[in-house]
């Protein structure tokens, strides 16, 4: 019996992102198989396939996997125990006390559990290195120093750079109420990089191509409302407020509701859903009742665009890009496209006016004035 190939699954950072890398010899029958893992992508510069790492899930992994190959996840598990040591030998090394007017803001504020953990972690960090020192009295120049050692000694990443330094300002600037512009530390250039969208023909193929209702519905939902794949999974049957052609879009990123426009087509479709199906809680229900799976949505996906003949890894959250795109295109503001997609900040929302082809067809390319008979 011929022994099976072994992946390597290990942590990287991949274009200023933790990812989960997959390395193996190469082999045809493989390369099929890892295709069908949601989200998997090809690094030319690193010579593997990745996946994000808040994609990842290791059983999905196997079970898609462990017919064809041994999967070597060694390296994860070794990487996460290193991880639990190095944060409970600092926290038994030092113990440090919050200032308790810090956990305080955090929790005025609103800040979301996982937010409010790493500002913690991370300042009573900063807290240690200075040990019995006086916080107000640090100055930038030493705050500035400690980032530094930090990027240099520990290597940590760019996004990692960055929420260190907003626990630190969330102190000087929210706790104590100092000028916004007291600590001035050089951020990390974040990478442009720009969505991949589909055609409205292409999602119109993968729609029409997917016979099962209820996949059906996700992908029409999640393009036409411009959604988080989190927040379809969240959705509950109470939020379609079909009266008002609106859809309730509750505690998403950041805390906040928002509305969403519902399509004729989408409700008519939802309609037709609701009756074969009967979902009791959650608009999308997995067998037991529960709420669909994380995975499952990705593979919904990405089985309707390898039916529909489309070439490309399509993950859920191609649509919600496609959708602000083809707003953009038919001439929606900005504005508004940016309180459908529920951006803080209209810079996020402006990345889709370098994709939109609105933009493209303003200008006539040089090659058509060389050769302006040829088609």
């Amino acid at each position: 019996m011929q022994e099976k190939p072994e992946i390597l699954l290990n942590n990287e950072i991949h274009k200023g992102m933790e990812v989960i890398t997959f390395r193996f010899p190469y082999n045809k029958d493989l390369i099929n198989q890892i295709k069908k893992i949601s989200g998997i992508r090809w690094s030319q510069s690193k010579k593997a396939w990745y996946i994000e790492k808040e994609e990842f899930h290791l059983s999905s992994v196997f079970d898609i996997l462990s017919q064809k190959a041994f999967v070597n996840y060694k390296a994860l598990k070794d990487h996460q125990s290193k991880e639990i040591k190095s944060k409970t030998s600092k926290t038994a090394k030092t113990k440090v006390k919050l200032p308790q007017a810090y956990r305080d803001n955090l929790e005025q504020r609103r800040y979301s559990k996982s937010t409010k953990a790493t500002y913690i972690n991370y300042f009573e960090d900063f807290i240690r290195y200075f040990n019995d020192r006086h916080l107000e009295k640090i100055t930038v120049q030493e705050i500035n120093d400690y980032i530094l050692k930090l990027i240099r000694k520990k290597n940590i990443s760019a996004s990692q750079q960055n929420q260190r330094i907003n626990a630190i300002k969330f102190y000087y600037e929210k706790v104590l109420g100092r000028e916004k512009m007291y600590i001035d530390i050089k951020r990390p250039i974040k990478k442009k990089i720009l969505p991949n969208v589909l055609s409205a023909a292409e999602i119109k193929k993968m729609i029409d191509v997917t016979d099962n209702l209820k996949h059906k519905c996700i992908i029409s939902l999640l393009y036409s409302a411009g959604l988080r794949r989190s927040e379809l999974l969240n959705l509950k049957i109470t939020d379609i407020l079909s009266q008002q052609m609106l859809i309730k879009i509750e505690q998403s990123k950041g805390n906040k509701d928002r509305y969403v426009g519902l399509s004729k087509f989408m409700l008519t479709l939802l309609r037709k859903y609701f009756i074969e199906y009967k979902p009791d809680k959650w608009l999308f229900e997995g067998q037991k009742g529960d709420q669909y799976s994380f995975e499952s949505v990705g593979n919904v996906v990405k089985k309707a665009a390898k039916k529909a003949g489309i070439n490309r890894t399509v993950t859920p959250h191609m649509l919600r890009h496609s959708f602000a795109t083809h707003h953009l295109e038919s001439g929606t503001d900005l504005r508004y496209i940016q309180e459908f997609l529920g951006h803080n900040s209209s810079k996020t929302t402006e990345i889709y006016t370098h994709v939109a082809k609105t933009n493209f067809n303003k200008f006539k390319n040089p090659l058509d004035e060389i050769f302006p008979d040829e088609k």
